[in-house]
């Protein structure tokens, strides 16, 4: 398997390229060869080069506010040159509300600036490599939400919303006692604190009653949380650890995800969850 080719350009009147030098150069570090085509390079160029380098995947880098206009040229090109097969990514100072029109022009991915390196570089091994992607999380398999008592709180759930309440489990090792409702594919988890060493009566404490975490569903837990940890994610659970109804879960830390909270969890094959 040969070293991936990137071609890193900048299309249009753009003439700032201190961010594509940065990027260039950090895909090189990350083994790749990278080829960079300099400032103000019409979609033409920048296709001629991509095929003549023969490279994997295009990195369009646009600061000038264009990017709506000089993107989907560089994917009409490389069709009307029969290279559509070449992936194009985009960065830059891009407005998110613009995204999804790019996406549906045939950018596979747009970088925001406030994405990381590692993200990009995981992103285009992907691209080139799907058999060694990893399959994004399936579903949301709860909201968890801090209460101080499961049997005040209840009532609620299960008269005024009317979800069907599955069952008490008590988890010993992480102090709590867990009620699940169940609410189409995904369930609200109830978490009640069994001591003052609780991760949940400290949260009690900290912000009262309120939403506590998101979890998401995933497969190869461990393989995952190694993945996470090589791109530099802060992880509260670097393995798995038991979690309710036989699952194997592990938390993310919060400063990795804007404040919030996220578990990721694997449960048995065949379990409702």
């Amino acid at each position: 398997m040969g070293k991936i080719r990137v071609l890193i350009a900048k299309p249009g009147l753009d003439g700032h390229d201190r961010g594509a030098l940065v990027i260039a150069q950090a895909l090189r570090d990350h083994g790749m060869e990278v080829i960079y085509t300099g400032l103000r390079q019409s979609p033409v160029q920048i296709v001629q080069a991509a095929i003549q380098e023969d490279v994997d995947v295009i990195g369009l880098s646009s600061l000038s506010g264009a990017h709506k206009t000089l993107f989907p040229k560089v994917i009409q090109t490389l069709k009307d040159q029969n290279a559509a097969d070449i992936p194009v990514v985009g960065g830059g100072v891009i407005p998110a509300e613009d995204i999804p029109y790019l996406l549906e022009q045939g950018v596979q991915k747009i970088f925001t600036s406030g994405a990381s390196i590692e993200a990009l570089a995981t992103y285009i091994k992907q691209l080139v490599h799907p058999e060694a992607a990893m399959e994004p999380p399936e579903k949301i398999a709860h909201i968890g939400i801090a209460v101080r008592q499961i049997d005040q709180a209840l009532p609620f759930y299960t008269d005024m919303l009317g979800l069907e309440m599955e069952g008490v489990e008590t988890v010993e090792t992480e102090g709590v006692k867990t009620a699940f409702l169940k609410i189409g594919e995904s369930r609200i988890e109830l978490l009640e604190p069994l001591n003052d060493d609780s991760p949940i009566q400290r949260f009690l404490d900290k912000k009262g009653e309120g939403v506590h975490h998101i979890a998401l569903e995933t497969s190869n837990l461990a393989q995952r949380l190694e993945k996470l940890a090589s791109e530099g994610i802060r992880m509260i659970n670097e393995t798995p650890v038991e979690g309710a109804h036989g699952s194997h879960v592990a938390f993310l830390h919060p400063k990795a995800a804007n404040s919030v909270l996220f578990e990721l969890c694997e449960h048995p094959e065949g379990s409702e969850q």
